[in-house]
């Protein structure tokens, strides 16, 4: 039996804020955490978020995107919504749960060659860092 804390990430495909954010977490402080990610309408993981987690030398080429309902039945303790519409689709954990809503813009929604979209994967993924190490340093676990 577990007694990390068990946080799910929310984002609506999962392809990217989320998987990161997922990535980010278990990498700083997966001796605390036991770390989820999910969207509302999955699709799959961004090669461009793939690319710049590897840059910091954490690996999602074997992450998949998945649905919140594989979640629902499970001890989840936090979830973390990373969009607003995933924020809007939550569907309700029972027992404690406490949920934090965290909106990042999408870099997925960014157009442009391959550098300017990896700049923007880059920012978003920067921004979830700074976020979370806030995060581990306030945390009860």
């Amino acid at each position: 039996m577990s007694l990390k804390h068990r946080l799910l990430f929310l984002c609506t495909g999962n392809s990217a804020r989320s998987q990161m954010a997922e990535g980010l977490l278990r990498h700083a402080a997966g001796d605390r955490f036991e770390v989820f990610s999910a969207g509302t309408r999955p699709t799959a993981v961004r090669a461009e978020a793939v690319a710049v987690m590897a840059e910091l030398g954490i690996d999602l080429s074997t992450h998949r995107s998945k649905n919140v309902d594989e979640f629902v039945d499970r001890k989840i303790d936090s979830v973390i919504s990373v969009c607003d519409n995933a924020r809007e689709a939550c569907p309700v954990f029972h027992g404690a749960v406490t949920h934090l809503h965290w909106p990042f813009e999408d870099p997925a929604a960014v157009a442009g060659d391959e550098a300017t979209r990896l700049a923007a994967f880059r920012a978003i993924r920067d921004q979830i860092s700074v976020r979370l190490a806030h995060f581990i340093n306030t945390a009860v676990t």
